[in-house]
């Protein structure tokens, strides 16, 4: 079983450097790298619709001499069939030499390293991580920035569900004198675990908000976020909640001159397209930034000898609970094992590895 990389926690913060300044050396020198995957395959399984993260996978590859196979939607796959991730992922692994795999249901990804023999990218599990994601944007504020330190950033919109949020506070987080400021409507706050076991967990400085501009003045960096009418089961909540914030022209003339706009795509109408020419805005050049990271990433892993740990650690528990989490994997499949970390085991309360639902003995 080869190294995977499922959140954005599975790199030290030494290899995200490391990561870091190999992206930005093929951005230098793109001819060094150009035949690096010469006869290496990527599959992209893709279980839920994607430009972006589906294209510019293909792209680093391509740009790195290797070659791509998979597929773009469910219906295309064994998947329609009933085929189980675990097989799924057996299968691939006699095909291609890494894989990326985005899927609607959290952990996903999480059971195709688990049973995979080559490495696998979590390309975004449901509302649960998107660590390629986090890697475009810390190279987008590091070449904007010169560093990722002692920033302001405000997340704004979908804290919830939002992926790309948890992942990239999860990453800021271990860098010093980082605040955050976290803007949304209380049906869409971050996660409680996500502030208690990250933030609060560190003694990292945070505050809630939920009016942009009053906030938008103290920002170094903004990151816009989409409400995602795929996360909620209510069609009437999103509707209510769709249009909390919208970005326009007119409201950046509050933020500061060296702001940085940042949004991980696709947009909705939460950024107006006048924003597009305002030299701050910087979400088109994360998706440039994308492109690059992950070239270093698939380079990493398939040059990677380590082995990643055990399927489950001793300190999990199984059998006695169950995740009643509609969107996680294991409500799926019904033959996967459920699995969970003790948070507070005196409290009986525990969380599953594969989607982080906390649940209570």
């Amino acid at each position: 079983m080869k190294r995977s990389v499922i959140d954005i926690l599975d790199l030290t913060t030494a290899e995200i450097d490391g990561l870091l300044s190999t992206a930005e050396d093929i951005m230098d020198h793109p001819a060094k790298y150009a035949e690096k995957c010469r006869g290496k395959k990527l599959a992209t399984l893709f279980f839920e619709p994607s430009t972006r993260t589906r294209l510019s996978f293909e792209a680093a590859m391509y740009e790195l001499g290797g070659n791509v196979l998979g597929f773009s939607e469910p219906n295309s796959s064994s998947a329609s069939k009933g085929e189980s991730m675990a097989d799924t992922a057996r299968v691939l692994s006699c095909y291609a030499d890494i894989m990326a795999i985005r899927h609607p249901m959290a952990g996903a990804p999480y059971v195709a390293a688990q049973n995979a023999s080559v490495p696998v990218i979590n390309a975004g599990d449901g509302g649960h991580c998107h660590p390629t994601q986090t890697l475009a944007d810390l190279l987008t504020i590091k070449r904007k920035r010169g560093s990722l330190e002692n920033l302001t950033i405000g997340f704004c919109g979908d804290l919830k569900y939002g992926r790309t949020v948890h992942s990239l506070i999860a990453a800021l987080a271990r860098y010093p004198g980082t605040n955050f400021v976290l803007i949304s409507p209380e049906e869409l706050a971050l996660p409680s675990y996500v502030k208690r076991e990250i933030l609060e967990g560190q003694g990292i400085a945070y505050r809630q908000a939920t009016s942009l501009e009053v906030v938008l003045p103290e920002l170094d960096i903004l990151y816009m976020t989409r409400i995602q009418r795929e996360r909620f089961e209510n069609p009437e909540e999103y509707e209510r909640l769709k249009d909390s914030y919208i970005l326009t022209a007119e409201k950046l003339n509050r933020a500061r001159e060296d702001l940085i706009v940042m949004h991980p795509l696709p947009r909705v109408n939460e950024i107006s397209v006048s924003v597009d020419a305002d030299p701050r805005a910087c979400y088109f050049l994360q998706v440039l930034c994308g492109k690059y990271m992950r070239m270093a990433l698939i380079l990493k892993l398939l040059e990677s000898t380590a082995a990643d740990v055990a399927p489950f650690a001793d300190s999990v528990v199984f059998d006695k609970l169950r995740c009643k989490n509609p969107s996680c994997i294991s409500s799926k499949e019904q033959e996967l094992r459920h699995a969970f970390y003790p948070v507070s085991e005196e409290n009986g309360i525990y969380r599953c590895v594969y989607c982080e639902e906390k649940v209570k003995l």
